[in-house]
């Protein structure tokens, strides 16, 4: 058997091509998550705390060239090394909410997988009265 064909066979078993929408949905559920974070909840929270934009927080750790505009982008661009905790924060939401609605889709996915208990056997049909009739006679046979 040749690579080619057993690449082929490998790429078109159910399973991967089930992992590879998978992960081409979780890519695209990853950038709504994204959008939610950054243009609904952190506004509201950095509303909350005063700032309007958490992903502008950082903590300068080196030197400033002179006429370096204060926005994190600049500092990045000029070198400078930020210690970006905005951007963490922003992230770890991000992670927060992804995980949540993922816990809640497998919950429910649980959920409808768990069906009710199977009924319970019914009980055996009582045994005709012909049929009792031939045991009890070829038990008086055998004696």
């Amino acid at each position: 058997m040749s690579v080619l064909q057993e690449f082929r066979e490998f790429a078109v078993k159910g399973n991967v091509v089930d992992l590879a929408v998978g992960v081409i949905i979780g890519g695209a559920f990853g950038k709504i998550v994204d959008s939610v974070v950054a243009d609904l909840i952190m506004p509201v929270v950095g509303l909350v705390f005063g700032k309007l934009d958490f992903s502008n927080l950082y903590l300068v750790l080196g030197q400033v060239p002179a006429g370096t505009a204060s926005t994190l982008d600049a500092m990045k661009k000029a070198g400078v090394p930020v210690f970006a905790y905005g951007s963490f924060i922003t992230v770890a939401v991000n992670f927060t909410i992804l995980a949540f609605i993922i816990f809640m889709m497998v919950k429910q996915i649980n959920r409808l997988k768990r069906s009710a208990p199977p009924p319970p056997a019914p009980a055996p049909a009582p045994t005709p009265e012909d049929v009792l009739l031939l045991r009890e006679i070829r038990d008086s046979l055998r004696r």
